[in-house]
Order: structure tokens, then sequence, then C-alpha cells
């Protein structure tokens, strides 16, 4: 080897010390170092800006404006603090290293297709199978898995009946080779007693099965039961709730196993959890993570040890089939959120399942939305990304204690299996429930495409066979009204030059269009009689301007418009003194709009 010549041009000098001292190392300047209350006061200038905050109020009502509420109770604020950390008293961390498992979600309704999607799946990206299976035919597994290396690629199964269950079993035993051990027998007692109504032939029940099914998944070397938190979830269920509910119905099957000669670690190696991730990217975070730490919990409190085998499905009760495109971007807030709450398996639900079968197209870009947070993204390279965050510390401590909460009341109703702690749980999800739709109906919680920005003239994708499934989906009303459109529009009674009404007549088009109702609009407007040349006699008109012009020929307006054939007169804003006062309804920020949009739709209809 010939030596380097001693002398380069370019390059850098060498440094003297190529580490600082601890604590030496300084990443701001002189006069960059905040507190609190500098943070206070800068937020404070753009929420009284935004007129969201008082020109009076003191800077630390900032607080109070940002901080949000979940259905669970817990405060939700704008940013974390040192001081979140103080009063924690939960622990534990993901300990997931490396990519998750890309588990592929396929309906299984024609066997032969489904094996085509099932190896187009795995060979492009997916690393396991969620088999959705159809109840109303017999499958034969051998075409089913036809090609797929079952030691390689664990396969899972989507709330199955106990028959679907016994039939995967018997082919599994006949399987020549191994089979990778993260497979699951996906035997659900709870689900299938607590939502299945449906009898065998034989006269079986779920709770006889129970043990057979669990020693034939031990015997097999896979996983033979699952606790699916989503089954609650699709209900209506809150965060604590479904992890709760999950957690004491973990608790259950290991009293269960201990009754068959079970160890408690033996029959935690048995169990898999579901649970749902929601577009909620920070609570869905800390759902993961306060998943584990109840769960370790639980196993100490039992004499054993381990760790939670998680597997996270981006949730069905937020996707629309209204603008189903949106989907994908919930889609991928979960997945982000489950991968970095530490879920070792992942399932990216299509966009377009709501709408039926899913094609090749949606089983792509569920694949491959986990794959581009993997592989580009990296979200997977470091564990437990989101630990030591004091918002992300926070949040999670607050939902274990309220899951833990959950699990003492049904623990004191007598258990997850008792008919006492079930009924229990589906009140309290019912209330659950009702506090959301209520946000849904005043769009306090906003669905992009369904209650905000609504496309009349979308022409969705046409999709086969709708799968049975029970979603309480959060956009169901608007998309009840959306599927029977209104037979008439709304008159848009616009005020004045475009640039003078557009932001109220935009506002009021949204809404109406989130009930299925169009409306026809006047353009740009000087007076009454403008007005006037524009109207065809629509029934329901709506009056859209600003305040100044509303109070200078707004009654004006409404007095003509009625003389020619309106009888039902809405004012996009509030009425008032200042405004009109002899109208009918109105509609502005906070309103309910389902109430409203029912008004206007029963007035059509006259």
């Amino acid at each position: 080897m010939t030596d380097l010549p001693g002398d380069l041009d370019g390059g850098l000098d060498e440094p003297e010390e190529l580490q600082p001292a601890q604590g030496s190392l300084r990443l701001v300047g002189d006069g960059d170092s905040y507190d609190a209350a500098a943070w206070e006061a800068a937020t404070a200038a753009v929420l009284r800006k935004a007129r969201r905050l008082g020109e009076d109020a003191p800077d630390s009502d900032v607080w109070a404006v940002l901080t949000r509420t979940t259905l669970d109770g817990i405060d939700v604020a704008p940013i974390g603090q040192p001081s979140d950390l103080d009063a924690l008293t939960t622990a534990g961390r993901p300990v997931r290293a490396g990519a998750w498992d890309v588990r592929t979600q396929v309906e299984v309704v024609d066997d032969k297709a489904a094996n085509e999607a099932v190896l187009q799946d795995l060979e492009n990206g997916g690393t396991s199978l969620l088999l959705h299976l159809d109840d109303e035919r017999e499958h034969d597994w051998s075409t089913v898995l036809d090609g797929v290396l079952l030691d390689l690629a664990p396969v899972v199964l989507d709330r199955p009946s106990t028959e679907q269950v016994e039939g995967f079993a018997d082919f599994l035993e006949g399987v020549e080779g191994a089979v990778h051990p993260h497979t699951n027998l996906s035997f659900d007692l709870q689900t299938l007693e607590m939502l299945h109504s449906r009898v065998r032939e034989d006269g079986a029940t779920a709770r006889e099965l129970f043990a057979p099914v669990a020693r034939r998944g031990f015997q097999l070397g896979v996983r033979a039961l699952l606790v699916d938190g989503t089954a609650l979830h699709d209900q209506g269920a809150s965060d604590a709730q479904e992890l709760g509910w999950a957690v004491a119905t973990g608790v259950a099957y290991l009293r269960l196993l201990a009754d068959e000669g079970f160890s408690a670690e033996h029959g935690a190696r048995v169990v898999e959890f579901r649970l749902a991730a929601t577009d909620e990217q920070f609570p869905s975070i800390a759902k993961m993570r306060a998943a584990r730490r109840l769960w370790a919990r639980v196993l100490e409190a039992s004499g054993a040890t381990g760790d939670m085998a998680l597997h996270a499905v981006t949730s069905r009760p937020m996707t629309s089939t209204r603008d189903p495109w949106v989907n994908m971007l919930r889609g991928t807030v979960a997945a982000f959120a489950a991968g970095v709450g530490g879920a070792d398996a992942v399932t990216v639900v299509p966009f377009d399942e709501p709408l039926g079968v899913p094609d090749a197209f949606g089983r792509r870009i569920a694949r491959n939305t986990s794959l581009l947070l993997i592989e580009e993204s990296h979200v997977a390279a470091v564990t437990d990304p989101a630990g030591g965050a004091y918002a992300v510390e926070k949040l999670t401590d607050d939902l274990a204690v309220a899951a833990w909460a959950e699990l003492g009341r049904i623990e004191a109703a007598g258990g997850a299996l008792s008919d006492a702690a079930r009924a229990g749980v589906k009140e309290r999800v019912r209330a659950v429930r009702a506090a959301r739709d209520a946000q849904v109906a005043d769009r306090s919680r906003p669905l992009t495409g369904v209650s905000e920005f609504p496309n009349l003239a979308e022409v969705l994708p046409e999709r086969d066979h709708r799968p049975h499934r029970y979603v309480h989906r959060y956009g169901w009303a608007y998309e009840d009204m959306r599927a029977e459109p209104a037979e008439q529009p709304v008159f848009l009674a616009t005020m004045g030059p475009i640039a003078a009404h557009t932001a109220r007549a935009t506002f009021a088009t949204n809404l109406f269009a989130a009930g299925g109702v169009a409306v026809e609009t006047a353009g740009a407007t000087s007076d009454t009689s403008s007005v006037l040349e524009a109207y065809a006699g629509q029934p329901v008109v709506c009056l859209a301007g600003t305040d100044a012009a509303y109070a200078e020929w707004g009654a004006e307006l409404v007095v003509a418009l009625r003389a020619a054939g309106a009888t039902y007169v809405v004012l996009a804003g509030k009425p008032g003194e200042k405004t009109v006062t002899d109208v009918d309804d109105s509609c502005a920020m906070g309103v309910d709009a389902l109430g409203f949009l029912g008004r206007i739709r029963e007035e059509l209809t006259r």
C-alpha cells in the first residue's frame, strides 16, 4: 500500500476534541431559553388574533382554551411539561425491536380468489395474514392457503365462528412441517358469547369448546385464544373502555385456563390481544403503551412473566363510505400511531372496505401504508420512539389508570364473562356512543368528507358483496341522509358581491351538502330585486351575506322571498336585532347540524 500524501487540498481540520465534555454542549444560543410563561404569551397572542381568547383574559387561559378532553374524561394538554412526570403511577415501555409484522387483511368469499389475494399480499410485502371468512359458506383451507409458507407467515382469523376455528385447527393438524408460532386459532369466547347469538347444529357452546381449543393450540405450538378489543370498539367504546374490557377478558381467560391445568405463564402464551388504533394519533400511541403496562401488572399479580402479544387494527368506525379516499389518510395516521406505540403486528383496514370487498388497489394501499412507514420513514428503527415525551408519558399513565378503573368495575360485577358485567359494559358504551354522536352532530368532532367538505357530485367506486360486520360508524347519520338525497335544492340567497358573501355561502353550502341537500345560488347580487331574479320558487331559502347586508336589506329580502313563494327561510349566521329576526331557522358554527338538516329535509318534502 502506498502512503497517502501528507497535505491534501480541502477537507476539515482534525478536531481537537472528538466529543465535548459531559454537560458542556449547548444547542441554543444566548437568549433562546424560554419558560412556560413565554410560551403562554406567544400562544395567547395568536389566539387573540383568531378571536379565541379575550383581550382582557390572562395569558395562562391558553391552557383551558387548547386543552381537549377525551371521551374518558382525560385532559390532553397542548404541550407537555417536565412536571407531567411527577405524579405517574404506572411504568413500562414497549420492547418491540425493528419492524412490526405487516398483517394484511383478506376477505375470504371465494376460496380461489382469496388465495390469489393472499399470495399477492405476501409476495409484495405482507408478512402475515388476517382472514375474514364469509359465514354463509364452507371454506377449503387447502385452497385458501395453497402456496403459503406457513412456517414463515402467521395466519390469524377475524371473528370466526366456532366451526371455522375447528376447521382451521383440523387443517393445521394436517400440515406437514412447522407452523409459525404466531399463528392463532383465534378463538374469542368473549366476543362469541357477548356479541354473537348463533347456535351450532350439535348444540355445543363456546364455553364448552374453550378448553379443547386451547389444548389444540398448545399442542400445535401456536396461539389459540384471542381477546378482540376491536369488537367493543366497533360498537362505540372509548379507549379506556376497550382496554379495561380487553384486560378483564384476558384475566378471565387465564382463570379458565388455570382450571384446566395451565400455569399463568403457559396460559398467557396462547393469548393474543387485538386493539383498535384511530386517527387520534397521541391517544392511540398512549393506548398501545398503556395496554402493555396493564397486562404486565396482571401477569405480575399472577406470578408470571412475559409480554403482551399485541395486534393493532386501524379503526373501522372512523372510516366512511362517503369520500372513501380520506380513509387512506385516517389509516396512515392510525398505523403510524400503532407502530410508534409498539404494536407487534399492524393491520391497515383497506380504504374501500366500507363499500364491500376491498379490491387489489385497496389492499395494496393498505399494505404499502405500513411498508412506507417502516422502509421509507424508518418509524420502526427506534424502539418506543415516543417514550420519554412528557405529554405521551402523561397520557399513557392517565389512560392506564382509567382502564384499570374500568377493569375494577368489571371485576366488581362478577368478572368479564358474567352477565352482570357485560350488561354494565354495554350500558357504559352506549353512554359514550351517545356523547360521541352528539359531538359528530354539532361537528365539534368533524369528519372530513362526511360532515365537513362533502362532495355531492362524487362517484363512489364499486365493490362486490359487502361482508357482514357490525360497526357503529361515526358518521352513520350523515351517511344515511347522503344515501337518500333530498329531491329538491335549497335556494341560497347570496347578498352582495361574491367577496362579501362567500364565507357564509360556503359554510351553508357545505352544511347542506353534509345532509344530501344541494343548493342553487343567486350569485353576485346588489339588492332585493337582483336576488328575486335568480329565485325559482324553491320552498326553502337560505340568506347568506354579511351582518351589514343583513341589517341593511335583509328584512326586506325575507318579506319579498316569502311573497314569491318561500315557505321556510333560513339565516346563515345568528338572527338578532343587528341582523335579521323574521326567519324560521338559522345555521352558524356550533349548530346541531343533524337536527338542522333533519328540519330542512322535512321542509323540502312538504
